[in-house]
């Protein structure tokens, strides 16, 4: 959306800031580099739980703590904090869920909420700070149509071109709520997702992470 003249004058009058861009976004910051993160707006709760860990610097020096190449690598555990080699990482976490707001597709670069498995969580509610980035792999029109049948929707033409290009997991579809997407740095993803892993998928070595508006 453009900004109208009469508003432009204002903005250079008053020397404030007009910027058009109304997306909000984050940055998450490794050792491999960092990855720009855009938070959806059709996601409001996980966008609004999301800002308010960030701003209290709740992932600083938090791990990616379960990494597992060819699907995804998640993080956000509290208990990953200055974790020692052998504790069992990836139950942590605020005790306040966040409603699922399922609905947009697991393409690779997505930013998904985590949860605990529909046996404890029927209702597929999300942690209050686990994520997992998605990294997945391209995929064809058959593994699409059996996927379709399997969940009982369509994808429209859009988004089976990205499927089939750019990848993701649409076995995850349906299930959790993705609630942003990577814009710079996806290559990341691969970077962390070929690290060696160990015990639980846990890097061998530690991988921290923090997140900046």
């Amino acid at each position: 959306m453009k900004l109208n003249y009469f508003a432009f004058i204002l903005c250079v009058f008053f020397m404030v800031s007009c910027n058009s861009d109304s997306k909000t976004y984050v940055t998450i910051k490794t050792e491999f580099g960092d990855l720009k993160v855009e938070l959806y707006d059709s996601t409001p709760n996980h966008k609004e739980n999301f800002l308010k860990r960030v701003d209290e610097e709740y992932y600083k020096d938090l791990l990616f703590h379960r990494v597992i190449a060819g699907f995804m690598v998640q993080g956000g555990d509290p208990n990953s904090r200055n974790a020692g080699p052998e504790a069992r990482l990836g139950g942590g976490g605020p005790k306040e869920r966040v409603d699922a707001e399922i609905g947009a597709p697991h393409f690779k670069g997505t930013l998904a909420a985590a949860r605990q498995p529909d046996a404890a969580n029927p209702e597929k509610k999300s942690s209050g700070s686990q994520f997992y980035l998605v990294q997945g792999s391209p995929q064809s029109d058959q593994q699409l149509d059996n996927w379709e049948r399997t969940k009982g929707f369509k994808y429209n033409a859009a988004q089976r071109e990205k499927y089939k290009t750019l990848g993701g997991r649409p076995d995850l579809d349906a299930e959790y709520t993705v609630f942003g997407e990577v814009v710079e740095g996806i290559e990341i993803i691969d970077q962390i997702a070929a690290v060696p892993v160990g015990a639980a998928n846990r890097p061998l070595k530690d991988i921290k992470m923090n997140i900046i508006r």
